[in-house]
């Protein structure tokens, strides 16, 4: 019996050790976009690293944010375009303007607006495509690198196309597109205009029939405005692919839209099976602040603190913007940690520090911080 038990672990180590043996990690290729898209999917890949994951990073030379020339645990295939880093993100620029200039933004005008921009950033999105999939020596160094599954970010319009190309399963990363205009027309999500408002907007899910009509309208300027820009694009699809095919139906194929944000801080709304919520995934435990920053903050007693910050594209606000974001903080019994590189305003009080970066994560670990605005959308 004794020789039975002492067998019967014996073949059950070997059986742990065998299939251990044979047990692998997938090989994922990444399209990232830029900004603040960038550090979002930078914590995806992170995680998979962790998880004994291969990841390889797919970036043009002309990336704004991605810095492919830094060692790192994962590789950089990286791609020659004509395009600068520059013209990009001056682009991206002409973006936050059109956002900023209007306080009380006329949502049609400015999605107009915006949309006429997205032209314009399609074209040259269409000259980094054409570096990418018209080159055969880099089709081919993907293929050989046998790639279990694409993940994207829709800032990059073509990536589709190469999933297609390298037959890959896709997963989408996103927080949201204006008027959910990708989730709607390309990934058949509902948004039923009488109780799910256009993002971004000011309306809450309980709309009057005034605001049920504006917002109707406004997801019709949306559809109408998405097809305008985007509808060469089916031509081109078409061209690479060398079969009849539009931008949304390569990206209707994608198998997992990842959400970057949390359902129970979204208004109710109809999703699709594949659409998940994976908010948080940048959060991680707070490291110690800075000497001088640590008590600034513990000098805000029982009010606590502001942490405010525009994102990553919003580096400097006129001095007009500034002074009256600056004499609002003063009315405030709060301190308030600013990330702000510009000039420094004239109506700053002694209760408002400003910052060319802050440790956001960190920050926001502390139990002292009573509000977060970190995004221009929201200071709308």
């Amino acid at each position: 019996m004794q020789l039975y038990l002492g067998m019967s672990r014996t073949l059950f180590v070997v059986v742990l050790v065998t299939v251990s043996s044979v047990a692998h990690g997938g090989n994922v290729l990444v399209l990232p976009g830029e900004y603040s898209h960038w550090y979002n999917m930078r914590n995806i890949v992170d995680e998979l690293l962790n998880r004994d994951h291969s990841v390889t990073v797919l970036v043009s030379t002309a990336s704004i944010t991605v810095n492919f020339r830094q060692p790192e645990r994962f590789q950089f295939v990286v791609f020659n375009v004509s395009l600068q880093a520059r013209e990009l993100h001056g682009l991206s620029e002409e973006l936050v303007n059109i956002w900023m200039q209007y306080p009380r933004p006329n949502m049609v005008r400015t999605g107009l607006e915006i949309m006429n921009l997205l032209g314009k950033l399609r074209e040259m999105h269409q000259t980094m495509c054409d570096a990418m999939l018209r080159n055969a020596e880099l089709i081919a160094r993907l293929k050989a690198l046998r790639f279990d599954v694409l993940l994207y970010d829709p800032m990059i319009i073509c990536s589709d196309l190469l999933a297609e190309i390298l037959d890959l399963p896709v997963v989408i990363s996103l927080r949201f597109s204006l008027g959910f205009s990708m989730e709607r027309m390309c990934g058949q999500m509902p948004a039923p205009p009488s109780f799910v408002p256009v993002p971004p907007s000011v309306m809450t899910d309980h709309m009057s029939f005034t605001e049920r009509l504006k917002n109707g309208i406004v997801y019709a300027v949306y559809s109408a405005a998405f097809r305008v820009a985007f509808n060469s694009l089916d031509n081109y699809y078409s061209q690479v692919l060398g079969k009849p095919t539009t931008m949304c139906e390569m990206m209707g194929k994608a198998d997992i839209w990842l959400i970057r944000t949390y359902w129970d801080v979204e208004f109710p709304r109809p999703l699709m099976p594949n659409f998940k919520f994976v908010g948080g995934l940048h959060c991680k435990p707070a490291k110690p602040l800075l000497k001088d920053l640590e008590e600034f903050v513990q000098s805000s007693g029982d009010h606590g603190i502001v942490v405010f910050s525009l994102g990553t594209l919003v580096n400097n606000l006129t001095m007009d913007r500034a002074n009256m974001i600056a004499s609002a903080f003063a009315q405030i019994p709060q301190k308030v940690v600013w990330r702000h590189s510009g000039k420094t305003p004239e109506t700053l009080s002694p209760n408002t520090k400003l910052y060319d970066w802050i440790p956001q994560n960190d920050l926001l670990g502390k139990e002292s911080v009573v509000m977060c605005s970190r995004h221009i959308i929201h200071v709308q």
